[in-house]
């Protein structure tokens, strides 16, 4: 276990948070896709596409970086900055990543191995993205907002504009907490020179992220009412509206380890919404 170990640190899966905020959107996809009945083969498929391309981002993240992340004081001790593991082998555990999620997207319809390609590239493209804008929370956003569009071809076939509204919410919520997380390397990241938007939006980070979370929970709540979900799926929002409330909170000081905890609290967000949903789908048939 201990030969792996640096392994399981390179790809995260020692920290699952990233599992879960790809997830959650791509489960409200599902779910809406299908009307609540989402095929058992279906959500395995997508389940084990998220841990696999989730860990897929880690590991080419971490090659990017290796030579800048030494520079930051969260994230020196990463195993290809501390030599633990060489950068060809991460390139080709990268590789392997990939080849396994394509095996599962194969079992899939054509369009959606089509869009499939368009995610692998802004997978590919987002950690560079650091050096050349100070949005590269946005190309993150669409690329865990691709398993949308993703889940919907997957199961019916096609893209519906409801599939865009999803894709818009997810982005722009992966903005706020991928902001919020930038928050706690703001002071290393100017010193070296990375970008992000929480450099971009500076003493204004906190009025924009509260605008990013209020453009997604009305987006929600429009969704809601074009779709004619039941109150269960409200009572879902209104306890995502105690999240981003309570994290609001946490990085109204702009200490680092609370906005930390404000963005692992985004998994709680997006499981509000997820229960929100089946409980909606749930309620209506019973």
């Amino acid at each position: 276990m201990q030969r792996f170990w640096p392994y399981i640190l390179l790809t995260r899966l020692n920290r699952p948070i990233g599992i879960f905020l790809l997830l959650w959107p791509t489960l409200w996809a599902l779910w809406l896709a299908s009307n609540g009945q989402p095929e058992v083969k279906m959500v395995a498929i997508f389940i084990a596409g998220v841990v696999l391309m989730r860990s897929a981002g880690c590991v080419i993240n971490d090659y990017a970086d290796r030579h800048l992340d030494l520079y930051v004081q969260r994230t020196q001790n990463r195993p290809l900055t501390c030599g633990q593991i060489k950068p060809q082998n991460a390139l080709i555990l990268f590789m392997f990543l990939v080849f396994f999620a394509a095996l599962l997207v194969w079992q899939l319809n054509t369009l959606t191995q089509i869009l499939s390609l368009g995610a692998l590239v802004l997978v590919m493209l987002y950690p560079f993205m650091k050096r050349f804008t100070h949005w590269p929370q946005l190309f993150l956003g669409m690329a865990f907002a691709c398993a949308v569009p993703m889940a919907f071809s997957a199961q019916t076939g096609q893209i519906p504009w409801l599939a865009g509204l999803l894709f818009l919410i997810t982005v722009l919520w992966t903005v706020a907490y991928d902001t919020m997380y930038a928050m706690t390397d703001r002071a290393d990241d100017v010193k070296i020179g990375i970008k992000s938007t929480a450099i971009l939006f500076g003493d204004k980070d906190k009025f924009i992220i509260a605008l990013l979370q209020s453009s997604v929970l009305a987006l929600l709540l429009y969704l809601g009412n074009l779709l004619n979900l039941n109150i269960s799926y409200y009572l879902g929002l209104t306890g995502a509206a105690g999240f981003a409330l309570y994290q609001m909170v946490l990085i109204w000081h702009r200490q680092p380890q609370a906005c930390l905890q404000a963005f692992l609290n985004n998994n709680w967000f997006g499981f509000s919404v997820f229960v929100g949903i089946v409980c909606n789908y749930l309620c209506a048939s019973a």
